[in-house]
């Protein structure tokens, strides 16, 4: 029986388990599903017109592409922490990133993807540099890439909404995507589904590159609320945020200030108090700082597609191996989030 945003309703946005992925947005053939910037919901709405509910015409795309519905929910608890994974290795980029998080290691691998034309694009997170505000992005050069390069963790963009543009509008057919568990989770479902309507998004998407993620913070509430109203920070002054045991707010001249994780619970949204996957375990990569030393990127390589990927890049030199790094740290905060709500 195929299932309706009804259901999606019911069981995922009813219950403050959507994670803002965006993937019902883009895979909605009638365009009725969107997020409204800056509503209180920390969901999408329904603008009232189903194909299913409506007219009767089989559809379910958006109930197949979730990955917070009680069947996804209960298929990810069967895995091991870190899921399936060839390899386990630290790497840096060989070139100059100026905004790069941790090695850059994910930029010089989708760099050389792109020059080698193993991809037609990327479908990342992008970020006002004046505001910080994120936005879903299409990506189709390495100067773009570089421009984009950085990790976000402020919300306020469903990630894969721009997948539309990319597989319907512009006939893209080897994409990478970039995102946390929670999206990479979205494509996994994509790829797993016998829905008509969602293969042609499972075939286009040629790569996975999952990034490490314990939580994400409403931007709102975060930039604006806490950051500026608390500690009178302006987002321009901001030149970047890391996570590590606190966040650590840095500018121009070095570290602005580092806030405990646990005065920030009030920014972090509700979605991601039901995620249980840390590592992105549905990835063909997974990446991270965890685990390596300063400068370097853990990789974690889960398929021959990814092996291939990392393979290239250091082939060609864009990328380069460090010391192997430690599981432990990894597996630390791995089991930690698998202990949220089932």
């Amino acid at each position: 029986m195929k299932r309706t945003y009804e259901d999606l309703k019911r069981e995922v946005w009813e219950t403050g388990r959507c994670s803002g992925c965006g993937a019902c947005v883009a895979v909605c053939p009638a365009n009725a599903i969107i997020f409204r910037e800056g509503s209180p919901d920390a969901h999408p709405v329904h603008t009232g017109y189903c194909k299913e509910a409506t007219d009767g015409v089989p559809c379910g795309a958006c109930y197949g592409a979730c990955p917070r519905t009680d069947e996804r929910r209960a298929a990810a608890g069967d895995l091991p922490l870190l899921g399936d994974y060839l390899d386990l290795l630290s790497a840096r980029a060989t070139f100059e990133i100026e905004r790069k998080q941790s090695g850059g290691a994910v930029t010089a691998i989708l760099k050389n993807a792109l020059e080698e034309d193993l991809i037609d694009a990327v479908v990342t997170v992008g970020e006002d540099k004046w505001t910080m505000k994120p936005f879903s992005t299409l990506i189709t050069s390495s100067g773009e890439l570089i421009h984009h390069a950085g990790s976000r963790y402020n919300w306020w963009v469903p990630t894969l909404a721009i997948l539309k543009e990319a597989v319907v509008r512009r006939k893209y057919r080897r994409i990478a995507v970039i995102g946390v568990p929670c999206v990479v989770s979205a494509i996994n479902a994509m790829r797993e589904s016998d829905n008509d309507l969602l293969r042609p998004y499972a075939r286009a998407v040629r790569l996975v590159i999952g990034l490490f993620c314990t939580e994400s913070f409403d931007y709102r509430k975060l930039i604006e609320d806490t950051l500026g109203g608390v500690y009178g920070i302006k987002p321009w002054q901001i030149r970047r945020l890391n996570v590590k045991g606190a966040l650590e707010v840095s500018g121009v001249g070095g570290l602005l200030h580092s806030i405990p994780l646990r005065d920030l619970e009030a920014c972090i949204r509700p979605g991601c108090l039901h995620c249980t996957d840390f590592s992105a375990v549905y990835a063909d990569i997974s990446a991270g700082a965890v685990g390596s030393p300063d400068g370097y990127t853990t990789l974690i390589i889960r398929n021959s597609v990814g092996r291939g990927f990392v393979e290239r890049a250091l082939q060609n030199g864009l990328l380069e191996e460090g010391e192997n790094p430690s599981l432990a740290p990894i597996e630390r905060l791995a089991a930690k989030k698998a202990q949220r709500i089932p």
